[in-house]
């Protein structure tokens, strides 16, 4: 007897579900929260570009690889629904007495009727795509995260180098102050106000390096690095987005990642109402066996066949919600197709009227601003304008300035959104001028 109890305890505990949880737990050990640290990503301490900004990103993005694991979940899907039902193994013994004894040995094998297996397979599938259409979407929001965030870094680096040049003039403004209260030139206010502004430029110099700070944490945190390593973002900030034309766009929309994920959940709700429509129709099991009766001493074969009758269940609750639920997928994708057009539509008024104020900034208020505060400056030191003069021509293209930089920023934030929208980068065709909607609105 203990010859037979062995192999049955090791098999239990084998097949015990503790058991696999046990081995499921050493295997992915690696993998809890523990030992995140041991996989997070860390860029090299060198100048960093959007182009490795971007290969860190999809590389190693935590949510791209919770994405791509799903897919690769629903690819096990398929294999389980090619899989056809098993054949059942029976045995039956009639009497305890062996005189009389019945022995019964028959093998059942289900039949799956009503297009069940294809049914199946195609819903897996539609899963599949479904699931690669999430992918493609989480990369084109990761994507369009990276550029808005490495802009922001190249933004706030100029914002910081913006901050501490006005600190510079800003001591220089004080130092002329100072010079000509001890000449006696003019009052002692002049020398406090200077003081005043120069404690002021000093405070947008904390905030800018906070901003910085802010930038870098945040697009490091996209491919899961909480300290940022690299020395710098280096890119053309002057270099605005392009802007095709809103119908070009338009026409591009309907391969939107977001879209398409929309379009396949329907075919595949649709998918899932064929397999519960096909679960309407009985399986049918057939019998293939032996009997072996000892009181006559002969064996018997034995066949049968077994239908069950559909007069209660007829699965008709769960093909009813399969409906609705498909009917819902519609929704959901005339809702889709609606914000994705009105997201669009905003992003491009954004990214125009951006572009125009970067452009008449550049053209003609910088220079402007800038020139009228060497100008006062210089009129300051040689004793022709007041300090007030001073103060306002420097706040005035300090202002200019910082205009200049958000105007970039949402620039770029707007053509990302655009991107990440449409799935894809924007064409470099077709291009509308930026004051194009400008004059249009004169």
């Amino acid at each position: 007897m203990r010859t037979y109890l062995l192999p049955l305890g090791l098999a239990a505990l084998l097949f015990n579900p503790s058991f696999a949880q046990t081995v499921d737990a050493g295997r992915d050990s690696a993998y809890a929260p523990g030992n995140a640290s041991a996989l997070r990503t860390v860029e090299p301490a060198i100048p960093l570009t959007l182009k490795a900004a971007l290969e860190l990103a999809l590389g190693a993005s935590p949510e791209l690889s919770g994405a791509r694991r799903e897919l690769a979940a629903i690819e096990a899907t398929i294999i389980q629904a090619q899989t056809r039902p098993n054949p059942e193994l029976a045995t039956l013994i009639e009497d305890t007495r062996k005189e009389t004894r019945t022995t019964t040995l028959q093998l059942n094998q289900p039949i799956e009727l009503g297009g069940k297996r294809a049914a199946r397979i195609d819903a897996a599938e539609r899963g599949r795509e479904a699931a690669a259409a999430e992918l493609d979407a989480k990369r084109a929001e990761i994507r369009a995260a990276v550029v808005a965030a490495f802009f922001d870094v190249l933004i706030a680096q100029e914002r910081l180098r913006l901050a501490q040049g006005s600190v510079e003039l800003a001591q220089r403004a004080s130092g002329a102050a100072s010079r000509r209260v001890t000449a006696g030139k003019v009052s002692p206010v002049e020398e406090t106000k200077a003081r005043v502004a120069e404690a002021g430029v000093r405070i947008e110099l904390t905030q800018a390096v906070s901003e910085l700070a802010t930038a870098r944490k945040r697009l490091a945190g996209i491919w899961g690095n909480p300290a940022p390593r690299f020395e710098r973002a280096e890119g053309d900030l002057d270099t605005l987005p392009p802007l095709p034309a809103l119908a070009d766009l338009n026409a591009r929309l309907v391969t939107s990642p977001k879209l398409l994920r929309a379009k396949i959940e329907v075919d595949r709700r649709q998918a899932l109402a064929e397999v519960e429509r096909s679960r309407r129709v009985p399986n049918v099991t057939v019998s293939l066996g032996a009997k072996r009766v000892e009181q006559l001493g002969r064996n018997q074969a034995i066949l049968g066949l077994s239908i069950p009758i559909p007069v209660f269940d007829r699965n008709q609750g769960n093909l009813l919600e399969a409906l609705h639920r498909t009917d819902k997928a519609r929704d959901e994708l005339s809702a889709t197709e609606i914000r994705l057009s009105n997201e669009l539509t905003l992003a491009y008024e954004r990214l125009n009227a951006a572009r125009w104020e970067t452009e008449s900034l550049r053209r003609e208020i910088l220079p402007g601003a800038q020139s009228a505060y060497e100008a006062a400056t210089k009129g300051f030191e040689l004793g022709k304008f007041s300090f007030l003069d001073v103060l306002d021509a420097q706040r005035t293209s300090f202002q200019a300035k910082s205009q200049y930089l958000r105007a970039l920023a949402e620039a770029h934030r707007s053509a990302a959104e655009i991107e990440r929208i449409l799935g894809g980068t924007l064409p470099a065709s077709s291009l509308v001028p930026a004051t194009t909607r400008q004059e249009e609105i004169r």
